[in-house]
């Protein structure tokens, strides 16, 4: 059993080891980790099911940072129970390259389950790894077994209730009845500005009673017995997820910078925090942790060690009795995707008549969820309009856990967040769907997806002017150029059916997010004799030719079949074109420069994009002296054939651009 005294001695070792680290630094966040370090302590050493020598052992709880500002009391976590992360890196806290950076980072820091700063989005996340472990048991027949019931233990603060998507994704937590949450509220009323009640007054209790949560109150939550005793109650299960709102003191064990704003963001200083040590009767020696702390960890490394292998020896026992469904765990585990998927995405295509890009999607979905069973997930309320939903799947739900269709409902940011979730918990591609205009809300998702290298597919549709009726608030303008502005994201605009196909199939393989802009207008197939040259994976190639070509116009989704009955309007007026398709700016960017000079050649500098939304960005294709045709300004509400009339998306209308642009290059 573990010593409560030697419990409170780890906490303060937390406190100071955190104090200290931001103190060299010059630069952090102490007040909070030095405020939950008894809650951190009590949760690590009794509750949370870890592996340290197997990071990334499948049947671990997760515990999820989401006041990624209180970096330091994850470190000092990871340090004592030897994650890898030896003192020196404490030491070298927010330093260039250390592995103790300001904000915690997936990937980087071995322990680290998701990257978190931006407040509300680790318990958002927390939300989509609660929904995917759930949906991952179920589908393999694991939740049958005692093997798969891990919990979901997120650090939330002040600033995290007060961000929005908190509500939505805690709305959401409570109405799937994930029960296997525990958040605990770092209740310490303070924020940068001073008091919370400078803005924030509300009873989070009872909101979150509402959400239908289950709320346990610590009155002390510096008091390792009121801690433990809330933690034990929030073992058992009532059918809801757990909220623990807990008062502590920020800064706790500083003799006058506690309960203060002061050490919300800033060192404690060099006198404060020897007076702190002197407090909590630690010694003056710089990083110390004391003999017992580290002997009473090392006892409980054991112990999880064994627990560990215990489980690991149930998992290999349940693999081998269960065949099909072993089968299915390790598709799903490696996100297993066949080798002929392209082929088979292409025969499943409707091609046959002008087809909406959306609708071809979902046709190509229904074909993608039966090949990878990694592959699941939903809309924010839209599945009718995007074509998201998988037609042979239930819906997951709180009484339905092995459900594929997702229902996020109109909570975009959240939707985005617990994509995120679903990703690096593992096992799953999730893709989430929207309205290409509100992937506005969505944005700090995306941002963060790509900072983690996550594979979260987005399916946006409704990709331009086009939407017409609804107007300039449901059109999107700028966000194309804001997706390719992300680094690390990649962003697909196919032309028809077959190049959705392709786009499917190039965003199964991507190593990253990826988005998928499909339209709510129809296409026309591309001619028979260029379905043969789509070189999606490329970014962009050459759909006609003529030979001794004098100008290229490039174009993307929708603007293709444009661009191909401009070119043959040009043709007629003895011009010689090339007409590229250019679906992808980042594939394109990440090929040789010899492919890139295959299909715009640098003596050609007669070029025009085409695309419904802004121009930004086609600069570097067109270059100085060509034409980028698009959409400058915000729409208008109209039929969308009125709309491409009046902004020039006719055939009409752009070879006046060209003649006029170019003067020659029409008669």
């Amino acid at each position: 059993m573990t010593d409560l005294k030697t419990m409170r001695l780890a906490a303060d070792t937390v406190r100071v080891l955190a104090a200290e680290a931001v103190q060299k630094a010059k630069s952090g966040h102490p007040g909070m980790p030095m405020g939950c370090a008894d809650y951190a302590i009590v949760l690590w050493q009794k509750y949370l099911k870890h592996n340290p020598r197997n990071p990334q052992w499948l049947g671990r709880d997760r515990f999820i940072l989401s006041a990624g500002h209180g970096s330091m009391l994850m470190y000092s976590l990871l340090h004592l129970y030897e994650y890898g992360l030896p003192m020196d890196e404490l030491k070298k806290f927010r330093q260039w390259g250390s592995l103790t950076p300001g904000h915690p980072e997936f990937g980087h820091t071995k322990g680290v389950e998701v990257t978190t700063g931006p407040l509300g989005s680790g318990f958002a996340s927390g939300v989509g790894m609660a929904i995917a472990s759930k949906h991952f048991a179920a589908k393999t027949g694991l939740d049958k077994t005692n093997l798969m019931d891990p919990k979901f233990y997120i650090l939330s603060s002040d600033g995290c209730m007060m961000e929005g998507t908190t509500h939505e994704a805690a709305s959401l937590a409570g109405h799937l009845k994930l029960d296997n949450i525990v958040c605990f509220y770092d209740d310490n009323s303070i924020s940068i500005e001073g008091k919370t009640e400078l803005s924030f007054s509300e009873n989070v209790g009872k909101r979150f009673e509402a959400y239908n949560w289950r709320v346990i109150k610590i009155a002390d939550a510096n008091n390792t017995e009121q801690v433990d005793s809330a933690l034990a109650e929030a073992q058992k299960s009532d059918g809801r997820p757990t909220l623990l709102i807990g008062k502590t003191k920020i800064g706790f064990g500083s003799p006058n910078l506690a309960g203060k704003e002061d050490c919300h963001g800033a060192p404690l200083g060099a006198e404060e925090l020897k007076l702190s040590k002197k407090n909590l009767n630690f010694p003056e020696e710089a990083f110390f942790v004391p003999t017992e702390v580290r002997g009473m960890i090392s006892s409980r490394l054991a112990e999880l060690s064994a627990e560990a292998n215990k489980w690991e020896a149930e998992y290999k026992n349940f693999l081998g009795a269960n065949p099909d469904n072993a089968k299915l765990i390790g598709k799903m585990l490696s996100k297993e995707i066949p080798s002929d998927i392209l082929e088979q995405l292409i025969a499943a295509t409707p091609k046959d008549k002008a087809t909406a890009t959306r609708a071809s999607g979902g046709t190509i979905i229904q074909k993608v969820a039966e090949l990878v069973p990694a592959v699941y997930g939903g809309s924010a309320d839209l599945s009718p309009s995007t074509k998201t939903n998988i037609k042979k799947a239930s819906s997951f739900s709180a009484s339905n856990r092995a459900g594929a269709n997702f229902h996020f409902g109109v909570r975009e940011l959240g939707m985005g967040l617990a994509a995120n979730g679903m990703a690096l918990y593992g096992g799953s591609i999730p893709y989430v769907s929207t309205f290409f205009v509100f992937s506005d809300y969505m944005k700090p998702a995306i941002r963060l997806a790509a900072i983690q290298g996550l594979h979260v597919i987005y399916v946006f549709t409704h990709d331009s002017f086009y939407v017409g009726e609804d107007g300039p608030t449901h059109e999107p303008i700028e966000q194309l150029a804001m997706l390719r502005t992300i680094p690390g994201m990649t962003v697909i605009r196919p032309a028809e059916a077959y190049e959705t196909a392709h786009a499917w199939t190039a965003a199964l393989k991507i190593n990253g997010p990826v988005a998928l802009l499909l339209t709510r207008q129809d296409l026309e197939p591309l001619p028979s004799d260029a379905v043969s040259k789509i070189r999606l994976d490329k970014g962009a190639y050459v759909v006609s030719e003529d030979a001794d070509f004098d100008a290229i116009i490039m174009a993307s989704g929708s603007e293709v079949n444009l661009a191909l009955e401009s070119a043959k309007k040009l043709r007629e007026n003895g011009r010689k074109i090339r007409v590229v398709s250019m679906p992808s700016h980042e594939l394109f960017l990440q090929q040789d420069k010899a492919y890139r000079d295959s299909v715009l050649p640098p003596e050609c500098v007669k070029r025009i994009s085409i695309e419904a939304g802004t121009t930004f960005g086609w600069e570097r294709f067109v270059g100085d002296k060509g034409l980028s045709i698009g959409i400058d300004h915000f729409g208008a509400s109209a039929p969308y054939n009125v709309l491409a009339e009046k902004y020039g998306f006719t055939v009409d209308g752009v070879c006046s651009k060209i003649k006029e642009h170019f003067c020659c290059c029409c008669k």
